[in-house]
């Protein structure tokens, strides 16, 4: 059943609201910059053919009144919901109203407005640091080997994140921060979860004998451990199932591309398939036979790099959403999961963020309507402070442009193209990557191609973010 009836703001028959799925809403402005309630696409189309309003943004997209101001509107207010997360973060506008059902008990109906999905760069940042101390690393031994290493005397402030934790917090914070400006948000939930860690990492043997935390370096030559993959791998190798014949310890996940030592990691391999299978990929190496290769992953676990992102950032990421100004409320995964499973909604991070919070649906409470899309909000950042390209060692290729704007244009702006003729002729919407020649690169959802600024138009300056649109996840 369609969740829009009529504008898509209030119901217009006397039957309770059905619910379903529906558009996203369009955050609206007053004349003064104040949020006002968000309408229907439909109401906002109507409101700037009529001229009543202009476009304020195009992604979220925002309109603004021209004819009225916040004391002559009337605003209910809606609620931000964050289900965070390690990759992605999920956000969504909600609000709730107080209904009369076909039995005549008033109950809770808890409606989504908008959904975001917030992807992080985290993974991103964390590799452009280590590639960093990498070529200062190599640059200091090659040229500078009989300098003494530098002092380890540097302390940590209290608190202190790194970057790739901290870019999780300030983004989210970011998006929840704009949203605050373009919606009249009353109050915020956010999901906290904690992790154990090391129920996650414990692996036993028949009698119940934990060896999950104990496999480190210097233990995974020990009886224990080797004891343990014997009796678990039956004696064998894992790879060709060769017996009777010396096994060497191997990381299914090779060190060499970010596998831990972990026992569910490990795995027994005759000298052959260890030397031949080196720090190639285990789906590349055992890609001739699937059977075997399900068979050795079955033995994987889920990395522990996301949980332990998440245990550090959970309070954090709670203490500067207060600085928004507007009340935090904080509750468990467990209650997530259960709104979720309750409403029969698919598993996704906007979902679960439609799902964050109290709701008596046992007394009839229920979300009663799910964005049919998602707006994609990826992390970009704001381009490179490098002043040059380094080459594979770390030494300097060539020099980059201190001016990052060409004919009123920077990399990551939102414009839209109108192409006279050619290969690609027609009126194209996307993010520009800026050349001092004029010829630009455009990037729109499925191509991308030079063209020059004399037929662009800009739609929206670069904020950091890239923006795009999925549908939301079947229920």
């Amino acid at each position: 059943m369609s969740a829009e009836t009529g504008n898509g703001d209030v119901p217009t028959r006397a039957a309770p609201y059905g619910g379903g799925t529906g558009a996203n809403r369009v955050f609206v402005l007053a004349r003064g910059g104040q949020p006002l309630m968000p309408c229907h696409p439909a109401r906002a189309r109507e409101l700037l053919t009529r001229g009543r309003a202009v476009v304020a943004r195009q992604m979220p997209f925002t309109i603004r009144l021209r004819d009225r101001a916040l004391e002559a509107s009337e605003v209910d207010g809606v609620q931000l919901r964050v289900d965070p997360g390690s990759k992605g973060t999920g956000i969504a506008v909600t609000e709730e109203r107080r209904q009369a059902g076909t039995d005549g008990e008033t109950r809770t109906v808890r409606r989504g407005l908008v959904s975001i999905e917030l992807r992080h760069r985290g993974e991103k940042i964390r590799d452009c640091l280590l590639r960093r101390a990498g070529y200062r690393r190599r640059r200091r031994s090659a040229n500078l080997r009989y300098r003494a290493p530098r002092s380890l005397n540097r302390a940590k402030r209290a608190g202190r994140l790194a970057p790739s934790l901290r870019h999780r917090i300030d983004t989210t914070l970011s998006v929840a921060g704009r949203l605050c400006r373009y919606a009249p948000v009353t109050e915020i939930h956010v999901e906290r979860v904690a992790f154990d860690t090391r129920a996650m990492d414990t692996d036993r043997y028949g009698d119940g004998h934990d060896i999950g935390l104990e496999c480190t370096r210097e233990s995974l030559a020990g009886a224990e451990i080797r004891a343990y993959l014997l009796a678990t791998h039956g004696r064998a190798c894992a790879y060709c199932g060769a017996s009777g014949v010396r096994l060497n310890i191997d990381h299914i996940r090779p060190r060499g591309r970010g596998g831990s030592s972990r026992v569910s990691n490990l795995t027994l391999a005759c000298v052959t398939c260890n030397q031949t299978k080196g720090v190639r990929p285990v789906e590349e190496f055992l890609a001739h036979d699937p059977a075997r290769l399900a068979t050795v992953l079955e033995h994987l676990k889920a990395p522990l790099s996301d949980a332990a992102a998440m245990n550090a950032t959970r309070r954090q990421l709670g203490e500067d959403l207060c600085s928004l100004q507007k009340p935090v409320h904080a509750w468990s995964g467990a209650r997530t999961k259960w709104n979720r499973t309750a409403m029969g909604l698919a598993k996704s991070h906007t979902l679960d963020a439609l799902a964050v919070g109290h709701l008596d649906h046992e007394n009839g409470a229920a979300i009663v309507r799910v964005p049919a899309q998602v707006i994609v909000v990826t992390a970009t950042g704001r381009g490179s402070y490098a002043r040059t390209t380094p080459d594979r060692f770390g030494f300097p290729r060539l020099r980059r442009s201190r001016i990052k704007r060409h004919f009123g244009y920077a990399t990551g702006d939102l414009v839209r193209a109108v192409v006279p003729g050619g290969r690609w002729a027609g009126v194209w919407t996307g993010r520009v990557s800026v050349r001092a020649n004029g010829q630009h690169r455009l990037t729109t959802a499925g191509s991308r191609f030079d063209v020059s600024h004399r037929n662009l138009r800009i739609l929206q300056r670069a904020d950091g973010y890239g923006y795009g649109l999925r549908p939301e996840a079947p229920s």
